[in-house]
């Protein structure tokens, strides 16, 4: 079983709070726009991280990362990225590929709206973090975790932050 903590959309925030949750995983994923590498060099001197860019991020974070990371973790194939769309309503650039090449879980995020959603249609479990960060529209900072057995999803939780001042 693997712990997983997922988060998106910090925009150069890190703090305290966020890392008790990052010490309690086993990974950590951010779905893009880290805004500052800060965030994601802290959080992988804790624990492994796999992380994509986003639609705020400069050069050297699409230098680090990529827009899309699609991997493995046991048998559960996963596909990260900041810019998704939902079920129903999938990004134009990425819609095809998900057809053909369907991961398990599908997370995005960008929206700084939390989301959790099976499609099925495609028989995979989508997953939006919302914003861990302090910039955007977004009343409350939230993340995810959860555990992934094999291709099970288990022990899935939101966390919610401190309302965003």
């Amino acid at each position: 079983m693997t712990k997983i903590l997922l988060l998106s959309d910090t925009h150069g925030y890190i703090d305290e709070q966020m890392l008790k949750y990052v010490k309690q995983a086993d990974e950590v994923w951010h779905a893009g726009d880290i805004g500052d590498l800060i965030v994601t060099d802290t959080i992988a001197k804790y624990k492994p991280l796999r992380a994509v860019f986003g639609n705020i991020d400069n050069d050297q974070a699409r230098m680090q990362f990529p827009l899309d990371n699609k991997f493995r973790v046991e048998k559960s194939k996963v596909w990260l990225t900041h810019i998704g769309g939902y079920p129903k309503r999938y990004d134009s650039r990425i819609r095809k590929d998900l057809k053909i090449d369907t991961p398990h879980i599908f997370i995005s995020g960008h929206s700084h709206i939390l989301k959790i959603i099976y499609d099925k249609d495609l028989n995979l479990l989508h997953l939006n973090p919302g914003a861990a960060g302090k910039s955007g529209f977004h009343n409350v900072r939230t993340m995810i975790r959860f555990s992934i057995n094999g291709i099970q999803i288990e022990n899935m939780e939101i966390i919610e932050l401190e309302k965003r001042v």
